[in-house]
């Protein structure tokens, strides 16, 4: 089974079109989001994207589980139920997707995390392939014989490049993807959108690329 592991998508549609067209081009056989679809710009443009997938499955971020007022004013009530109705992870074909890690959906786990910490976070597991978000960069690593994969995020990454990061899964097999969107189109949209962190979001991840060790850094940090 391929499986498209889409992760942070952050209320941003014209990152998550260009994954779901390039997906659709490849004959995946689904696509599963990993949390976070909301808690960005356009939630109700991701939300109703994600909704018409046929056979799509979802797995609940710490943004659905407890949405900021932006989501909230633009969101229907049945959306909302929806998205806090996903479930906490999900196994699929041998692979556990999670958020954050199979406990929690904030903890923060990095490229630089410990052993001793990913052995404890993740080694216990029954599935040896663990495929995470929540720190919005591509990594993989070994937790006590568990992979421990992130598949980046779609709306808001990390990587030092603007694009859309995301996994393709198959048979337990990970590779990372990286996807190009539109950019001049999603920051003329952001700016007209009135999103309160509009242009903050624009100059830091759209005309510029946070480098990748950089955040992993900053969140290792907030792990400790």
């Amino acid at each position: 089974m391929r499986v498209a592991a889409l992760y942070d998508v952050h209320g941003m549609p014209h990152a998550l079109d260009a994954v779901l067209a390039e997906v659709e081009a490849e004959g995946f056989d689904l696509v599963l989001f990993g949390g976070d679809l909301i808690g960005g710009p356009f939630p109700e443009r991701v939300v109703a994207r994600a909704r018409e997938l046929d056979g799509a499955r979802y797995v609940r971020g710490n943004a659905e589980r407890e949405p900021g007022e932006w989501d909230r004013e633009r969101l229907r009530g049945d959306d909302l139920r929806w998205l806090a109705e996903w479930p906490f992870s999900e196994s699929l074909d041998g692979v556990l997707y999670c958020h954050a890690t199979p406990e929690d959906d904030t903890t923060m786990t990095t490229v630089f995390t410990p052993e001793d910490a990913l052995r404890a976070a993740f080694g216990s597991d029954e599935e040896r392939v663990v495929v995470i978000g929540h720190t919005h960069h591509q990594f993989e690593r070994d937790a006590g014989g568990v992979r421990v994969v992130n598949a980046g995020s779609v709306g808001m990454p990390y990587e030092g490049e603007v694009a859309a990061f995301w996994a393709a899964v198959d048979g337990g097999e990970v590779s990372f993807r990286a996807t190009a969107y539109d950019v001049e189109r999603a920051v003329a949209d952001i700016r007209a959108s009135g999103w309160p962190p509009g242009e903050e979001f624009v100059i830091e991840n759209l005309l510029g690329a946070v480098p990748r060790d950089e955040a992993a850094s900053y969140f290792e940090s907030k792990r400790l």
